[in-house]
């Protein structure tokens, strides 16, 4: 496999193509080519849409024609992205910086057929984690396992940040409706205000407490662990007839001095924002939804991990919406995308994306060490419609311009009584806001007065999805990380390491310090080497 990316070319077929590129995005920068007039081209819709059963995706209104995609596509063959994915499907070194595998697809992988790793059965080993988690859950759900007071468990508080969280709480609160068997909260920050709101909001006697750390070193999660182990002995409960641990093997959380209900393992061949579909998932959503849910979570992931995989690159989901990223990023020029999905369950869609892509893709040297050409990623957020027209919409028609994913679903959740308003019902009424702002960025509007003049011309992307049952969302999830993982291939950089994460956390080890000893010594002096950090100390202990 060819180690090129876009970002480092290192032979002459990419850099032809890279100024390809480059004059095809300079020719739709015309007036001919504004939004107007390609879509108005017989077949628009069905040339730039692709989908499978339950998932479609409509980019017919990208600023794209033909000829661009046919040179997107061949930046996939110059950097052997497909192939590159498939070898992460089977266990190759992808992460070379940390010489790691990347094996989340194998989190959902079926069959009895071994998939091994340094001599391990990777695929045996989750599903013996994954049938020890359907046991558990099990047992809390019968009341076999119960709380110290012997109540049955009624709530569980994740306690973990970044990707130990994020993903799970997407998919919980997707899922989450009136069938769910437990409530699930979540403890990532370390602000004790957080932590004020958990306990008020839970049951001390009924709640289950989830340590989520790899290492079980993780300072915020160590520290929320702390306060909340405090707090429960202040309660007079014992810590450990509470908790349960999803850690790796052999850590500190997985010592047997260091008694738990349960513990259960992750590896390292799973980077915590691609996580969601292993334990880190599997024991929180279990729990709250039913391990069958879980599973049929699992049976969406599957789907479209065998789509990216089987699928011609033309009719391939995940490929394509990479590919329109790297165009709108790097030839286009826009600063940021949206993520705006047109369904209330899916408000922490966004948030999840935001750490899975700028984690992955926030690089600024191929995973040789070689210095990009220009800095990879873009800014990702967003907020659900139709909330988000009310929020920043106005910036996204009339002033700086970026690409968006409308996200809709076609049925909602909710089932019962729908009054109708204007004659529509509150979720077509939701549609019609979907359809109207992708059509009106696209087409814009002509004014005299210029405060009511919208240029348009401005992309965006519409995908749907059936329905919020658990293999859409299952589906819905790997397509972002299938995607991420695809344009970091093409890109050439290592979607798999966060080094970026690191600096910020060795310096507050140094100020943690500073603080540590004021708080053994009052008359300590502040020694920090920025004087504004000294000044911001004295500050804080006044």
């Amino acid at each position: 496999m060819s180690p090129a990316g876009l970002l480092y070319p290192d032979d002459s077929s990419i850099k032809n193509l890279h100024a390809k590129l480059t004059q095809a995005a300079q020719d739709l920068n015309t007036p001919d080519h504004h939004l107007r007039k390609l879509l108005d081209r017989p077949g628009r819709f069905f040339d730039f849409s692709i989908g499978i059963d339950g998932f479609l995706m409509d980019f017919s209104r990208q600023r794209l024609d033909k000829n661009a995609l046919a040179l997107l596509r061949e930046a996939q063959v110059l950097s052997s992205a497909l192939e590159k994915f498939r070898a992460m499907t089977q266990g190759e070194i992808v992460n070379p910086t940390e010489n790691r595998a990347a094996l989340h697809t194998a989190a959902r992988g079926s069959g009895t057929s071994p998939l091994l790793f340094k001599e391990i059965d990777v695929k045996q080993q989750m599903q013996q984690v994954n049938k020890k988690i359907g046991q558990f859950c099990q047992s809390v759900h019968d009341g076999k396992i119960c709380s110290a007071s012997g109540k049955p468990f009624t709530q569980a508080v994740v306690i973990g940040i970044g990707g130990s969280y994020l993903g799970c709480e997407f998919v919980y609160q997707a899922l989450a409706d009136s069938d769910r068997i437990m409530d699930l909260l979540f403890l990532p920050n370390v602000d004790i205000d957080n932590f004020a709101r958990v306990i008020e909001a839970i049951d001390k006697e009924t709640t289950l407490w989830i340590v989520i750390s790899k290492s079980y070193t993780t300072t915020e999660t160590m520290a929320n662990l702390n306060q909340v182990s405090t707090w429960l002995k202040d309660q007079g409960i014992r810590p450990e007839d509470h908790m349960v641990t999803i850690t790796a093997k052999g850590s500190p959380g997985d010592d047997p001095d260091t008694p738990v209900l349960e513990s259960f393992y992750m590896f390292d061949f799973i980077g915590g924002r691609y996580s969601v579909s292993s334990a880190v998932g599997g024991l929180p959503l279990s729990l709250a939804l039913g391990y069958d849910v879980f599973q049929r979570f699992l049976d969406g992931c599957r789907i479209m991990d065998t789509h990216v995989l089987e699928s011609l690159p033309e009719n391939n989901i995940a490929l394509t919406a990479a590919l329109i990223s790297i165009w709108n990023t790097l030839y286009m020029g826009y600063p940021a995308q949206a993520i705006i999905p047109y369904a209330s369950r899916l408000a922490r869609l966004s948030p999840h994306v935001q750490q899975l892509y700028m984690e992955s893709l926030g690089k600024s040297v191929s995973p040789e060490g070689q210095i990009l050409s220009q800095p990879a990623g873009t800014i990702i957020f967003g907020e659900p419609g139709t909330n988000a027209q009310h929020s920043f919409f106005q910036l996204a028609h009339q002033g700086r311009a970026f690409p968006i994913d409308f996200i809709g679903v076609k049925s909602p959740g909710y089932s019962g009584l729908q009054a109708m308003s204007k004659g529509v019902s509150n979720h077509q009424e939701l549609w019609a806001n979907l359809l109207a702002q992708a059509g009106a960025l696209a087409l814009g509007r002509s004014s005299e007065d210029p405060a009511r003049n919208f240029d348009g011309n401005r992309p965006s992307t519409i995908i749907t999805i059936d329905n919020l049952k658990p293999e859409n969302v299952g589906m819905l999830l790997s397509f972002y990380e299938a995607r991420t993982v695809l344009e970091g291939f093409i890109l050439g950089v290592n979607p798999f390491d966060q080094f970026g994460v690191e600096l910020g956390k060795v310096m507050a080890g140094d100020i943690r310090k500073e603080m540590a000893a004021k708080n053994q010594d009052p008359s300590y002096t502040f020694a920090c080497k920025s004087q504004t950090d000294n000044f911001y100390l004295d500050l804080l202990f006044r």
